[in-house]
């Protein structure tokens, strides 16, 4: 895989049962870039997102062909493990889920589990810090995360992945449940964060996908209700000047 390429997508194919969710999906993501997945609801998105950790792996029924090539290695390989994969690559969620513990006991949680033997005390102002948060919860550590704010439970949720170091960070709308200045804050946080992590995010928000991401997929289902991938390119390219006259359509809201 060349340098600037961080994971590859080779002949994707999920399964929930005998429903074939995804179809031959054929991509390669760029190292420390953010990009979007995009398409109408039911195409795929968020499977192919959780196909990438292997998060499908815990959904009766499902099932996943093809190839995920990440640092030269097939993740969906019988040897690979599953738990240290997600520490590797890690996931945020469409709502915010803080555990029910202290802010300070949420970031240091996963470092614990993985044996971590720094300060843990570093480690939590680092990681607020990198999820621009630390300013507003410094005084506040020991409360509970469920007490703040839900803009402030996602950006906990971030710095709660942040603290085990993963190489690429799964988004699935994070920002769907908060408002609209909370959304910005998001959105803000990710461009800061593509400098050290790869991210890519799956969206409904055309307007938040052609602000935030450097690259874009659009999926779509076919007449047997899989998904499958109609383009990828620049997100400049993608909203301007597509190549597939069914990205137009969908970009200028004509379907979908």
């Amino acid at each position: 895989m060349k340098d600037n390429y961080i994971l590859s997508l080779k002949d994707l194919n999920v399964y929930y049962e005998n429903f074939k969710a995804v179809r031959d999906i054929n991509l390669d993501i760029r190292k420390n870039k953010i990009t979007a997945f995009i398409g109408p609801s039911g195409c795929g998105k968020s499977t192919v997102l959780r196909a990438i950790n292997r998060m499908n792996d815990l959904i009766a029924g499902a099932r996943t062909e093809g190839k995920i090539i990440f640092q030269d290695k097939n993740i969906n390989s019988p040897g690979t493990d599953a738990v240290s994969l997600r520490k590797r690559i890690g996931m945020v969620f469409q709502k915010p889920n803080p555990f029910p513990k202290s802010i300070s006991d949420n970031i240091t949680w996963g470092a614990k589990i993985n044996g971590y033997k720094g300060d843990m005390g570093e480690l939590v102002e680092k990681s607020l810090k990198s999820a621009a948060l630390w300013d507003e919860v410094k005084d506040k550590l020991n409360e509970n995360a469920l007490r703040l704010s839900g803009g402030q439970q996602q950006r906990l949720c971030i710095a709660r992945t942040i603290a085990v170091q993963p190489e690429i960070i799964l988004m699935d709308e994070p920002a769907s449940a908060l408002d609209p200045i909370a959304t910005l804050k998001i959105e803000d946080l990710m461009k800061t964060l593509s400098k050290d992590f790869t991210i890519i995010i799956v969206t409904h928000n055309m307007q938040q996908a052609s602000r935030i991401s450097d690259f874009t997929a659009f999926l779509m289902t076919d007449k047997d209700r899989a998904g499958h991938l109609v383009e990828y390119d620049k997100t400049s390219s993608i909203f301007i000047n597509p190549k597939n006259k069914k990205t137009e359509d969908y970009i200028s809201g004509r379907f979908g």
